[in-house]
Order: structure tokens, then C-alpha cells, then sequence
């Protein structure tokens, strides 16, 4: 806020006794409203930060940042992977809810009803900065509009420009500071605790270490921005909150459903004077309350003074308008970069459940950016050599798992999946339940392939946000009920699958496509191989295959490649999927032409380097 005219002051209030006292209680309001600095980082889980339990840890300024505020032990991602994680930040919406959840997409929303929160807060008098990373995986709108410095911060201008909110980034955590070369770390490689999933392997712990000298980065640019508040006297109407944009980073953590893909640290410190809005009675301690981070804009608008649009989802889990705690947190992981996956999970704060709608694909596909970690390549390799035990070696192949249950306080690793076990029949069931309850609150746009969704939402002239909202359209439940059906994995249901191959419902004929697959009956789909939708041909073909009719289902797949096919993504993850059977169109794979830099090219690379 720039500093009033002393002497325009004075010159009015001779003439207006009663302008000074007007204007000095608006000051005060203004004053009264705090400053919010959020402090975020970027792919580390509640394992890299001492002040959560990890004596290896070395995040001093963190742990300090903890001592003086609020520690929320539960407190979760609501995507594994940076955009779709940002975009349901910067819209207070699940992004699986918009439909941009997808890595990198960019679909477009109406902006012209949906609001950044960095708008509302700008109209409600705060001035707003992100220094600088946005990657909201959002189109229509650039990424830095809604910002008033967009840029590297300016602390000068924030102490100026009182009330504000700034957000600055620290990337130093970032995944791609874990990669590459893993030796002369500062940290000592024997001086960590590895997941009981990871092989204890020289590159294994290098690299542990590597993204210990990352996260000890990070913790200093936290501890500067903090120095900085302090030095020119904001610190004492200033709320400071630290967290994470998701879980990580080494390999089966960033971009999976499991606790150290989405468990994240989140700490609030607030000032003195704004007492009324602590959450405990003593600084330093540690909260119970579950938070996902879909609450996170919900709570700052209310912080603020802001009105929070009626479309935000999230709870809000601090200040004056605090609601009760939910009892739920609901994630969701789509595609990450070129391959293909579609889980979602559900959890209260001791079990998660995770539905896997792509089972029979394994977790660690091959994805050229998580390869670059020598920890990645190590571990594969320790597989590949029949050294690796059960527990490090089935990520490397099919789930075959359509539901999982881990106790995530005794088993914080989440390696033994209690789906079957009849003494968690009970949660099991009301985690179930509770998924399928969000999914169709929240319009779960994810229920048909990403290709398909695109063409049909384009057809329609429509948003996917919209396409996802008109139930003559997008069936959420009817959706759900055909892919239960279909990962059922029941003989019994072949009639029910083949009655549904019929349906005017691109979603439902892919779903019963789908069972079939995974039933390998080949008799049914044969008739599908020239359907309307590309998808639905892509998985009947797959499902040709593997029920020995190789010739048709190659064929298909073939066309498709030569066509460029708006699935091509899907027959070239088919592919690989295939093994060594793959090869056979390892031609047409070669003929394809793909912009550059594209995830088709990423799996056309992958594939030569596989079969050549």
C-alpha cells in the first residue's frame, strides 16, 4: 500500500473533521489483514525434512520454520506430478475435476467463470506475486496473468505494497537435481535409510544422497526468503507456510499414488498478532488434522478476507471460517508424460486405498525423464539380473492388482496389500465406497481414454470441463459401473461385456473392450477392430493378440500407426506393453513422423532403442 499525502490529509480534515477518522479506521483494517508468504518446493515427501523423522535429513531452517509454528503431520497431494498437482492449486479445483490432470496438457477451462485465486485476491486489495514458477498445465489464459509480479521477488515493492501474497518456488529440490552424475556428494551415501523397495546398491544410495545435497539447497533458499522477511520488519505480520508441490523423487515415489508420491510436509508459522488463528495454543506443535492440498486456496481467500467462489472445492482448514475436518483425502494420477496409467486413491490418516484402472500395465514403466536417475537404471538392471527380491522386482512387471490396502502406519512403504485380507474387509469397503462418492462429485474426467475425451469434448464445441457436466454426455456413474464390470476379471460377465461392445457410448464400448482383454477372449472384440473410436479398436486389437489371432490385431495396429492416428500415443505404449512381440511393427514404428520433442516422439525412441 503506497504511504497516504500528509498534507492533503491535513487540508481535507480542516474542512472534514470526520475524513481522518474514516480513513485511520480503513487503515487499520488494512493492517489487520496479514501478509501471507508461501514458501513451496518442489518433489520431496515428508521423508527428505528432519523435523518429520528422518535423522539423515539436514533441513535446519525447516525444522526451525516447524519450532515456531505448525507442523501438520497429515497432509497430502492430491496428484503425484507437478502440473496437475499446480493446476488444482491455482484454481481450487481437482484438476481430474476440470480435466487437466493429464501431465502437460494444457486443455483449455472457461476462464470467464473460473477464477484464479490470485484474482480474488488481487480484487479483494492484496497484491499479488509468484516468483516464478506456474506450470499449471492450463491453455487459454498465460500462465503469469493473474499475477501483478510474476517474476524473480521484489521485496522492496512487497514491503511496499502491503498487504500481499507472494509465493516463491525453490526448485533446487526438483527432480532434475537428482539426476545425472551421483558421486563426490556432500552428504555420505552411508549415511541414509532407504526404502525397503529399493536395492541396497552403491548408485542406489549415491543418489539417495545426491537428492540429500538438493533438498539441503532448497532448506537454505527457504532460510534466506525468511532472513529477508525479517530484515525488513515484515515478519510480524507476515503467515509463512512451507510444503511441497508432491511427493518424491526417486524412483516409485514422484508420479505414483503410494504415501511417498503424495504424504507431503506442510508448516505454518503464524505471527503474534495474529494469535486468534493458531490451530494449538503452543507454537512448535504437531497437528493432527488431515489436509489435502485441494484446501490450500480455500483457506488463504478465507485468511484473507476473500470470497471464496462457490465452485472451489477443499475444506477450509485454518482462521476464522474454519470447517470440520474432512475425513477423506481423494488423489488421482493420469498419464505422466508418454506413458499411459489411471489410478485413483482415497484415504483417511491411516489407510490408503488405491483403484489401479489400468492393471495390467506394470508401475515402473520406462519413462525417459525418471530414467535419467542413476538410482532408476541401477535398480532395473538389479532386477534384469535375477538378484532383486520379490518385493523389488514386481514393479517391473503387470500389477494385476485392480485394488490396493496398506496400513500406512505400520507399513509406510506400502509393500503389503491387504485388499484380501478378511480382518480390513470392513475399511476396505468404506474406502471403496467413499472413491466412487468423490469420483462422481467431483465429475472424474478420466473415465474414458485422454484422446477420446479431446475429440469428443471438440465435437461437442465444448470444454472437457464442460463435456465432463452434461450427463447426456458423460455418465459418470454409468462409466464407473462399466469399468467395474469390466476389472471384474469374471467369466460370468462375457454377456454383459459383449451386450455393452453395442452401446452408443464410445466410454462403455471401451470398457467392455476392455474386459474382454483381460479375459483374452478374442471372439468377442473381432467385430470391434473397425470401430468408430480409435481407442476401442487400439485395445480390441491388443486383446486380438494376445488370444493368438496375431495377424488381425497386428493389422489393426499397423493402420493405425500409418493413419497417425489420434491414439498413436496409446499403440505405441501397446507396443511395449507387447514385449518382444512389439517388434513386429518396429517398421511402421520407424516410418511414423512425430513433431519434435512430442510424447509420441518419446515412445518412438524408446521402442527403436528397444528392438533395433
Amino acid at each position: 500500500m503506497k504511504p497516504l499525502n500528509l498534507k492533503f490529509l491535513v487540508a481535507v480534515a480542516t474542512v472534514f473533521p470526520t475524513f481522518l477518522l474514516l480513513i485511520g479506521v480503513g487503515i487499520t483494517q488494512a493492517q489487520e489483514r496479514p501478509n501471507i508468504l508461501w514458501l513451496t518446493c518442489e518433489d520431496n515427501n515428508i521423508d527428505w525434512v528432519g523435523c518429520y523423522g528422518n535423522p539423515h535429513a539436514d533441513t535446519p531452517n525447516i525444522d526451525k520454520l516447524a519450532s515456531e509454528g505448525f507442523q501438520y503431520m497429515h497432509c497430502y497431494a492430491n496428484a503425484p506430478v507437478c502440473a496437475p498437482s499446480r493446476s488444482t492449486w491455482i484454481t481450487g479445483m481437482h484438476s481430474i475435476s476440470t480435466g487437466t490432470f493429464q501431465m502437460r496438457s494444457r486443455y483449455e477451462i472457461p476462464h470467464d467463470r473460473i477464477k484464479y485465486y490470485p484474482d480474488l485476491l488481487k480484487a479483494n486489495g492484496y497484491y499479488v506475486g509468484n516468483d516464478r514458477k506456474t506450470d499449471y498445465n492450463i491453455g487459454g489464459r498465460p500462465d503469469k496473468d493473474c499475477w501483478d509480479n510474476p517474476e524473480k521477488v521484489d521485496w522492496r515493492a512487497l514491503k511496499d505494497n502491503q498487504p500481499f501474497f507472494q509465493v516463491i518456488n525453490a526448485t533446487e529440490s526438483h527432480e532434475s537435481k537428482a539426476q545425472g552424475d551421483v558421486d563426490n556428494t556432500t552428504h555420505d551415501p552411508s549415511n541414509t535409510r532407504l526404502h525397503d523397495y529399493h536395492p541396497d546398491l552403491p548408485d542406489v544410495r549415491k543418489n539417495y544422497a545426491k537428492y540429500h545435497d538438493a533438498v539441503k539447497r532448497m532448506d537454505s533458499k527457504i532460510g534466506s526468503a525468511l532472513e529477508r522477511l525479517k530484515e525488513l520488519g515484515l515478519a510480524e505480520n507476515t503467515i509463512v507456510v512451507h510444503n511441497s508441490d508432491h511427493g518424491g523423487v526417486l524412483p516409485r515415489s514422484k508420479r505414483f499414488l503410494f504415501q511417498t508420491g503424495i504424504h507431503c510436509p506442510l508448516i505454518v508459522r503464524i505471527p503474534e498478532a495474529y494469535k486468534q488463528l493458531w490451530p494449538n495454543s503452543r507454537p512448535g506443535s504437531k497437528i493432527d488434522r488431515l489436509v489435502s492440498f485441494v484446501d490450500m486456496p480455500k483457506t488463504w481467500l478465507t485468511l484473507t478476507g476473500t470470497k471464496v467462489p462457490e465452485y472451489m472445492h477443499g475444506t477450509v482448514f485454518l482462521g476464522p471460517k474454519i470447517e470440520p475436518e474432512q475425513e477423506y483425502h481423494f488423489a488421482f494420477r493420469g498419464r505422466m508424460d508418454e506413458r499411459l496409467e489411471n489410478a485413483r486413491a482415497i484415504c483417511n490418516k491411516r489407510f490408503l486405498y488405491i483403484r489401479n484402472y489400468m492393471p495390467y500395465v506394470p508401475w515402473m514403466q520406462h519413462l525417459s525423464y525418471m530414467w535419467k536417475l542413476k538410482a532408476t537404471v541401477a535398480w532395473q538392471q538389479h532386477v534384469q539380473s535375477g538378484n532383486a527380491t520379490e518385493e523389488q522386482s514386481r514393479f517391473f512387471l503387470p500389477k494385476g492388482w485392480t485394488e490396493e490396502l496398506y496400513d500406512m502406519q505400520t507399513d509406510p512403504d506400502n509393500l503389503n496389500n491387504l485388499i484380501n485380507d478378511s480382518a480390513h474387509k470392513e475399511i476396505a469397503s468404506k474406502l471403496r465406497a467413499e472413491l466412487r462418492r468423490q469420483q462422481v462429485k467431483f465429475h472424474d474426467s478420466g473415465l474414458i481414454p485422454e484422446s477420446e475425451m479431446v475429440r469428443l469434448a471438440a465435437e461437442s464445441n465444448l470444454t472437457i470441463f464442460d463435456y465432463v457436466r452434461d450427463p447426456k454426455l458423460y455418465s459418470v456413474p454409468d462409466l464407473l459401473d462399466a469399468a467395474d464390470l469390466a476389472l471384474e476379471k469374471n467369466r460370468a460377465n462375457l454377456p454383459a461385456l459383449k451386450e455393452r461392445l453395442a452401446s452408443p457410448e464410445v466410454g462403455v464400448r471401451y470398457w467392455a473392450a476392455v474386459g474382454c482383454f483381460l479375459l483374452n477372449d478374442a471372439t468377442s472384440v473381432s467385430g470391434c477392430l473397425d470401430d468408430e473410436s480409435h481407442e476401442v479398436r487400439a485395445i480390441a486389437a491388443w486383446a486380438m493378440i494376445n488370444a493368438g489371432d496375431k495377424d488381425a490385431g497386428f493389422q489393426c495396429l499397423r493402420e493405425l500407426l500409418e493413419q497417425n492416428s489420434y491414439c498413436s500415443l496409446t499403440v505405441l505404449n501397446i507396443l511395449d506393453w507387447l514385449g518382444d512381440e512389439g517388434e513386429r511393427l518396429l517398421p511402421a514404428v520407424k516410418a511414423s513422423s512425430y513433431a519434435k520433442k512430442s510424447y509420441e516422439e518419446r515412445m518412438q525412441i524408446t521402442l527403436i532403442e528397444k528392438f533395433d
